[in-house]
């Protein structure tokens, strides 16, 4: 989606002039700001700005067609919260002193782009990325923080939270940050302010159902709008299908490809489901092979350069492959149904009676869809009552990554401090906002986003407050997994999608890859940075990376992720060696 850089300095300072015209030789675009402040941005969608009050928007920013204002009472920040609830895309805000020095950043709630900033001696730097070129001219006196590093490889919510560097700050999405940086962020935004509203509304499934449908079509009729040309993703499956019926039912974007992938296993086939939607959209999509080859420590550290490990760009060959599609269909950005599971709430678990229970109690027994949850749990309603009375005693554990792997010292268990502040919120509830954590790192780049331009419609700001603010039961109507979206795009959708059970599955393609990676990524992570420092537990890795135990119990997405971890800490060590 582009990169951005801010640099605030005296305006004598030498080194702020050698590094615009860095920036400038790297191939960014440069701008002055104000006297002591200038911008400098770059990519396939190259950040504009936006004046708004005291405030410079950086980036995508979109009017709210129905914004969305709390009450906020008496709040120094009240006109920063009235802005981020006025306003959705992917943006940052600089603000600036009458003198011109940057004095505050905020950043979007979606945390869609970047936002880091550190000081480094008279100068004030807020960056999107982390080029070679910039950190060679800083020289910046940083270290990686390997007990954050841990916590991120243990918990795979903290990935998007604070950086493994012991320098730069990345501020927190929907927070402001004032300086200087010892001044704690205020967070402007939280996703428990629109849980709360999911307890206080009482929607009927038609009310709920257009709400959902109002916010998918705004997002995506937003980012549709960026690029002059675009490609759409269409799996076959219901998340991408509600994307590209919402595209072609507001004529919204010019889409110049509907692109679906297919592997070579049964599971990974999903072209029966895209034929039924081209037929119900009138459509012509192109289905080509999912593109796979073994992993290379080339690829891994390619993907290694950013301000954090790059687990979003691991599937290297398909970003490869179908950035170049994109590209040659006259395109320059590709539109994706990713985020949906989550943030419609794909698991009808008992989790969802749980909050029922909460909410009504003995009353939630006489909710239509009781019977269909303990149908489709194979459990009893009154093991789904036992349940739900021992979740309000022993509350919940925050997500982790397989143990199996991972040494001793590989970070403590915390919680993410969106979900530390909904200590009173459900299971159902707390796992959808873990989702819309977890979708921050959908934005992260890869391969792809050096070239084209990735647009997650599902992962927007209009899409999380509206499903936020919708109790889980409703969205999981009909004791059914996203169940509201399968009703509330009933009429765009083919049947087949709307009444599919199976799901789109690639873990034995993703397996073969690692199994026929094995005399890579043996001695990249047995021999590792990881194992020395004891985060990896290399009799354990030792075990795990074996074509029996791999075959027998898999666990290739924790493998995988830790590679991509060894590869930053590769790449970082590398670039913090001082010169002489």
């Amino acid at each position: 989606m582009g990169e951005y850089l801010v640099v605030s300095a005296p305006v004598a300072s030498e080194r702020s002039r050698a590094l615009k015209d860095d920036a400038r030789i790297a191939g960014m675009a440069v701008s002055d700001l104000a006297p002591n402040t200038w911008l400098a941005v770059s990519g396939p969608h190259a950040p504009k700005t936006l004046g708004v009050g005291a405030w410079t928007l950086i980036g995508d920013v979109f009017n709210r067609r129905s914004p969305v204002l709390l009450d906020i009472g008496d709040d120094p920040f009240s006109y920063e919260r009235k802005l981020v609830a006025r306003f959705w895309g992917r943006y940052v805000g600089i603000r600036l002193s009458g003198a011109g020095e940057v004095t505050a950043v905020l950043r979007d709630p979606s945390g869609a782009r970047e936002c880091v900033t550190w000081m480094q001696e008279e100068i004030t730097l807020v960056a999107s990325s982390a080029p070679d070129w910039l950190l060679r001219r800083l020289s910046p006196p940083w270290r990686i923080d390997f007990e954050c590093l841990a916590r991120a490889l243990r918990d795979p919510l903290m990935s998007s939270g604070a950086l493994p560097l012991d320098g730069p700050i990345s501020i927190p999405p929907g927070a402001f940050q004032a300086f200087p940086l010892e001044t704690p962020a205020e967070p402007l935004w939280s996703p428990a302010l629109f849980v709360k509203r999911s307890r206080e509304s009482r929607l009927d499934p038609n009310t709920a159902g257009t709400r959902l449908r109002s916010a998918v079509d705004e997002a995506v009729s937003g980012l549709a709008g960026l690029p002059p040309a675009m490609a759409s993703e269409i799996s076959g499956g219901l998340d991408s299908g509600i994307v590209a019926s919402s595209l072609v039912h507001q004529q919204s974007g010019n889409v110049r490809l509907w692109l679906n992938a297919h592997g070579d296993t049964p599971e990974s086939d999903e072209r029966p489901f895209v034929a039924a939607l081209a037929d119900r959209l009138g459509i012509s999509p192109v289905s080509v092979p999912l593109a796979s080859a073994p992993v290379t420590e080339a690829g891994l550290m390619r993907i290694s350069g950013d301000w954090r490990p790059g687990i979003n760009g691991l599937d290297v060959h398909h970003d490869l492959d179908w950035a170049q599609r994109v590209e040659d269909a006259g395109a320059t950005a590709i539109m994706t149904g990713k985020g949906g599971d989550s943030i419609f709430v794909q698991g009808a678990t008992t989790d969802v009676f749980t909050d029922l229970w909460r909410s009504r109690g003995l009353r939630s027994l006489l909710h239509p869809d009781v019977l269909n949850l303990a149908a489709l749990n194979e459990i009893s309603i009154w093991s789904m009552v036992r349940e739900a009375r021992r979740y309000h005693r022993q509350g919940s554990r925050p997500p982790s990554r397989d143990d199996g792997l991972l040494g001793h010292s590989a970070g403590e268990r915390t919680l993410h401090p969106w979900l530390a502040a909904g200590e009173d919120i459900g299971p159902a509830k707390r796992l959808q906002i873990a989702g819309v954590i977890d979708n921050i790192s959908r934005h992260a780049p890869s391969l792809q986003t050096e070239t084209i331009d990735v647009l997650n419609p599902l992962c927007a700001q209009p899409v999380i407050e509206a499903c936020l603010s919708i109790p889980a039961p409703m969205m999981t109507l009909g004791g059914r997994d996203r169940g509201l979206a399968r009703h509330a795009f009933r009429d765009r959708l083919p049947e087949l999608i709307v009444r599919r059970r199976s799901k789109g599955n690639l873990t034995r393609i993703y397996g073969r890859m690692i199994l026929n990676s094995l005399d890579v990524m043996r001695p990249w992570l047995l021999d590792g940075r990881l194992a020395a420092t004891g985060i990896l537990d290399r009799a354990g890795a030792e075990i795990l990376l074996t074509r029996e135990n791999l075959m027998w119990r898999g666990h290739y997405g924790e493998i995988m992720v830790a590679a991509a971890f060894e590869a930053w800490v590769r790449t970082w060590e590398a670039r913090l060696v001082r010169p002489a």
